[in-house]
């Protein structure tokens, strides 16, 4: 028989690990008699855990939220995951960074020494560009507001700008909010703009709420039911739930592959020889996508499109007639 610690410890994992357990279960799983499973949650109970009982063929034990955290058991994966997660926030996260340090911090303290061993050999650095916003900070608790308003259904008005400092230059917008997201480091609201009948998507750090909130709203779905590919088929310049890019193009490049891959983004890069490839990439216009393809130092071998050629040819023109109009230093 268990000591009657190690009993409920292992009764608190096991109803961590499901929504629902039978007396019978529990008993099976703990090798112990129902009437001792009954005595340990009362037990559980009392040290505040809010395990409520249902009614069934069996009768039964659940696990539920209550008005404040109680100790949490972990088996040595779980808490690893977490702390990977948390440390992984830390680095990249810029609403929640410092919240999620102290919560790493107190993940470690409990941690046994050789969980905490593992944990303490990662080494991650978050480095951004200098001058880049493309990942500016958000305050949590605008984020729990937004969230908050977008729960209940209300409609929501703030000034948008360019400037999250000041309101200068900012257009006021009227919204029916429906999702908050992230992209590439940056959190964005989508939402309905009511004065352009469409959908949407704003910079929450560019956002400036205005209180309070405009009456309820019933929710629309967004075209094609997924919201991830609503957004990236938004972000790579189409109108639909097309997720691809809408020029893509194919081009060879005297490099090798080894040396292509690291740069070809969400392309592909199929090798041709020791220093020759074939790359084919995406982007929002063809000019784009051929001044992408000319930052590798090469020559370059248009296999299509046509669109790709005559893109070629304005650039080529275009930086002709920069470098005869450019005086030299």
């Amino acid at each position: 028989m268990q000591k009657t610690s190690s009993r409920l410890l292992k009764l608190l994992s096991l109803l961590q690990t499901r929504r629902d357990w039978s007396g019978d279960d529990l008993a099976d799983r703990l090798d112990i008699t129902p009437r001792t499973v009954r005595r340990d949650i009362e037990r559980l109970r009392e040290l505040g855990y809010p395990i409520t009982t249902f009614r069934g063929p069996a009768g039964g034990y659940r696990l539920d939220a209550g008005s404040h955290l109680p100790p949490l058991l972990f088996d040595d994966d779980q808490a690893v995951a977490l702390a990977l997660a948390l440390h992984s926030a830390t680095a990249t996260a810029t609403a929640v960074g410092e919240d999620t340090a102290r919560a790493l911090a107190t993940v470690r303290q409990v941690m046994p020494a050789r969980l905490r061993h593992r944990i303490d050999q990662l080494r991650i650095t978050s480095v951004r560009p200098p001058g880049n916003d493309s990942a500016a900070p958000v305050d949590p608790q605008f984020l729990l507001e937004l969230s908050n308003v977008i729960h209940s259904r209300a409609e929501l008005r703030f000034d948008y700008g360019h400037d999250d400092a000041t309101t200068t230059g900012e257009h006021p917008r009227r919204t029916h909010p429906h999702h908050l997201i992230t992209w590439r480091g940056q959190w964005y609201l989508l939402a309905w703009d009511l004065d352009r009948d469409d959908w949407r998507t704003f910079r929450v750090d560019r956002m400036h709420p205005r209180t309070p909130t405009g009456p309820r709203f019933t929710p629309r779905e967004v075209p094609g039911g997924d919201v991830s590919s609503f957004i990236t088929s938004r972000f790579r310049g189409n109108d639909d739930t097309d997720t691809t890019w809408p020029c893509r193009g194919q081009v060879i490049l005297n490099l090798p592959a080894t040396a292509v891959a690291p740069f070809a983004q969400d392309g592909t890069v199929e090798a041709l020889g020791p220093a020759r490839c074939r790359l084919t990439l995406g982007s929002w216009s063809w000019t784009g996508l051929a001044a992408d393809l000319g930052r590798f130092d090469t020559d370059i071998e248009v296999v299509g499109p046509r669109e790709l050629n005559k893109a070629f040819a304005r650039l080529a023109t275009r930086y002709a007639n920069t470098a005869r109009t450019t005086a030299p230093p």
